[in-house]
């Protein structure tokens, strides 16, 4: 009987939303298991906005940030290619390939992007700096499973460690609307932005997988 307490107390403190804040996940190693699955606030969007802040040394392709359902294993991928300066989104696995990206190793990155369904089209920010619009369609993203760390090739699996990320990732939100270029510069400068409204690295609701550890920040000393 205690033990099963202790586990029904577990799971409960498994699922309670965490304050993130201060806090990044650390991916120290290549493998293809390593994960964070995120959950979501709602189920189903005709808008997305994510931002995120990651450092890496990686020179292969590797997955930022990715949204599977059960119909599109890419509903919503931000992805890293090997060339050092292209950049894809993928919405509802239709691809936008964003070139001449200041992409550079051991640097902490702001990497945000939007799309909305009315539109069809999608942008990319890296550090600030926005890229043309381009066009990717797409329909409404339902029953999404969102994963840090890993690449899905199905929903909520078919990990490829050759595309795996190894670094640190924090600050991680995402918005059932576009945000407009102002509320993105305020999220780079980390200045009084309203967190999302569907993951909030402040009130964030997730499970580990393998190894990836939950570190303080490494903030510069002064």
């Amino acid at each position: 009987m205690a033990f099963l307490l202790l586990l029904v107390m577990l799971t409960a403190c498994a699922a309670t939303p965490q304050d993130l804040s201060g806090k990044m996940f650390t991916f120290p190693e290549e493998t293809q298991t390593a994960n964070v699955r995120l959950t979501t606030s709602g189920q189903d969007f005709n808008a997305v906005t994510v931002c995120l802040r990651s450092i890496t040394d990686l020179a292969r392709s590797h997955a930022l940030f990715s949204v599977s359902t059960p119909s599109r294993d890419n509903a919503f991928l931000i992805f890293k290619g090997t060339a050092n300066d292209i950049i894809s989104v993928d919405v509802v696995n239709n691809g936008a390939r964003f070139g001449g990206q200041d992409y550079k190793p051991n640097t902490w990155h702001p990497i945000c992007s939007t799309w909305d369904s009315e539109s069809g089209l999608v942008q990319l920010w890296l550090d600030g700096k926005p890229s043309i619009r381009k066009f990717t369609g797409g329909s409404n993203i339902t029953g999404p499973i969102v994963i840090l760390g890993q690449e899905q090739d199905s929903y909520g699996g078919g990990f490829d460690r050759r595309q795996s990320f190894v670094g640190m990732i924090t600050d991680v939100h995402m918005w059932d609307y576009a945000l407009s270029s102002c509320e993105i510069q305020r999220y780079v400068d980390d200045r009084n932005f309203s967190p999302g409204n569907v993951l909030n690295w402040r009130a964030l609701e997730f499970q580990t997988t393998g190894r990836v550890l939950i570190e303080n920040k490494q903030l510069p000393c002064y």
